[in-house]
C-alpha cells in the first residue's frame, strides 16, 4: 500500500472525492456500474473491473451498458453479465457512471438520474459535465480504467488474473496500446503492476487489433474511396452512408477504428469520420496528433472529449457529406486561428 499511497499522492489526488466515493458506495445495497452509449475498451474496462471489484467488497454491484457489446470484447470474462436496460428494472440505490463526460452518454440509465437516484461519477474527460452527485473527475489519467484500478487498490480489493486481466484493457485500448501523448510513467507503472498480477497483453492486442472480418475490409475499402484531405493537408476526412453497413450486414457502430488510419496520414494533424447510423443520423469521430483540441470542435456541435480523442452525433438534412461542410469550415476557422501564418 504504501507503494500506492506515493502515486496517489503524485496524481495528486484528492483523497477527499476518493473517502466520499467510498463512503456513497458503503452505503448503498443495490448499485448500477454504467458506462457509455456505443462502448469502447475503456468503458467496457471499468464497468466490468469496478462491478468485480466491489462485488469482492460484498456488494451488490451490476455492470450495465445500454448499447450492444462489440464483438471484440466476446473473449473476456464477464462480459456475458452486463445488462442492458429494462423498462422493469428496479431502481438502485446508487447509479455509478464511469467514462461518461454527460447524462445522455449513459442512455435509458439515465432515467434513474431523473428520479432522483443518487449518482457518483469516475471519469477523466475533459468535457465532463459533473453531472453525479459526486463527481470523481482527473483529466491527468490516461483512461478512467487506471482511476478504477487506483480506487480499487485503494479500497484493499483483491485482484485475480480475470480482474487484472479486466483493468488491463481499459488502460492498453484508450493509451492506443500505449502510443497516445497521455501516456507516462505511472501508465506503465500500473499495468505493469496489471500484468504481475496476471494480465496478458498478447491476448489483449489479439482480441483488440487482430479481429477483423472481411467485411470490415470491405467497409475500410468503401470509406478510402470516400477519403479526401483539405485545409492544407491538414485535415483528412471520410464517411459511410447507411447504406454501406446494410450491403456488408454490419452494424454502423462496429465500424469505428477508421478514423486513427485517417490521423495517420503523414500530413494530417486532424482527422474526421463520419459514419450515418440511420438516414440524416451521423455519428462523428475525431482525432488529432498534437496541437489541435478536436474536444473544442465536439463541444461546439453538443459532444465532448479528449484534446486528441473527441466526438458527437449529428442531425442533418440532405446528403452526408454536405452535412459534413459545416464541421470542416468550423474547423477550418479554429486552425486559422491557430496558425495564423498557414494557408487554409
Amino acid at each position: 500500500m504504501s507503494g500506492l499511497h506515493w502515486s496517489l499522492s503524485e496524481r495528486k489526488i484528492d483523497l477527499k472525492i476518493f473517502g466520499q466515493v467510498i463512503s456513497r458506495i458503503s452505503d448503498a445495497k443495490k448499485l448500477i456500474i454504467c458506462g457509455h452509449i456505443m462502448p469502447d475498451g475503456d468503458c467496457v474496462s471499468s464497468v466490468l473491473s469496478l462491478s468485480i471489484g466491489l462485488q469482492r467488497w460484498g456488494k451488490d454491484a451490476r455492470p450495465a451498458i445500454d448499447w450492444p457489446i462489440p464483438h471484440e470484447f466476446d473473449g473476456f470474462p464477464f462480459v456475458e453479465t452486463i445488462d442492458s436496460f429494462c423498462e422493469d428494472m428496479v431502481s438502485p440505490d446508487l447509479i455509478v457512471a464511469v467514462d461518461s463526460s454527460s447524462a445522455d452518454r449513459l442512455g435509458r440509465f439515465s432515467s434513474f438520474l431523473g428520479e432522483g437516484v443518487p449518482s457518483v461519477v469516475i471519469d477523466h474527460h475533459a468535457t465532463n459535465s459533473l453531472f453525479g452527485d459526486t463527481n470523481l473527475v482527473d483529466t491527468s489519467f490516461s483512461s478512467t480504467a487506471q482511476m478504477v484500478l487506483r480506487l480499487l487498490r485503494f479500497m484493499e480489493i483483491e485482484y485475480d488474473q480475470d480482474l487484472a486481466l479486466l483493468n488491463y484493457l481499459g488502460i492498453a485500448t484508450d493509451t492506443g496500446f500505449f502510443r497516445y501523448s497521455g501516456v507516462d510513467e505511472t501508465v506503465f507503472r500500473d499495468a505493469a503492476e496489471l500484468v504481475k498480477m496476471g494480465a496478458d497483453p498478447a491476448f489483449v492486442a489479439m482480441q483488440i487489433l487482430e479481429r477483423n472480418r472481411i467485411e470490415d475490409l470491405y467497409l475500410k475499402r468503401d470509406a478510402i474511396s470516400n477519403l479526401e484531405l483539405c485545409h492544407s493537408g491538414l485535415v483528412a476526412f471520410s464517411y459511410l452512408n447507411e447504406g454501406a453497413f446494410k450491403k456488408y450486414g454490419v452494424k454502423e457502430d462496429e465500424f469505428s477504428g477508421f478514423v486513427n488510419e485517417l490521423r495517420a496520414i503523414d500530413s494530417v494533424e486532424i482527422a474526421v469520420f463520419a459514419s450515418e447510423s440511420k438516414e440524416g443520423i451521423a455519428h462523428v469521430s475525431m482525432r488529432s496528433k498534437t496541437f489541435f483540441d478536436v474536444s473544442f470542435v465536439a463541444k461546439a456541435f453538443g459532444g465532448g472529449g479528449h484534446k486528441n480523442a473527441a466526438g458527437f452525433t449529428m442531425s442533418y438534412g440532405g446528403n452526408l457529406r454536405e452535412a459534413l461542410e459545416e464541421i470542416l469550415s468550423f474547423i477550418g476557422n479554429v486552425l486559422r486561428e491557430a496558425q495564423p501564418d498557414n494557408p487554409s
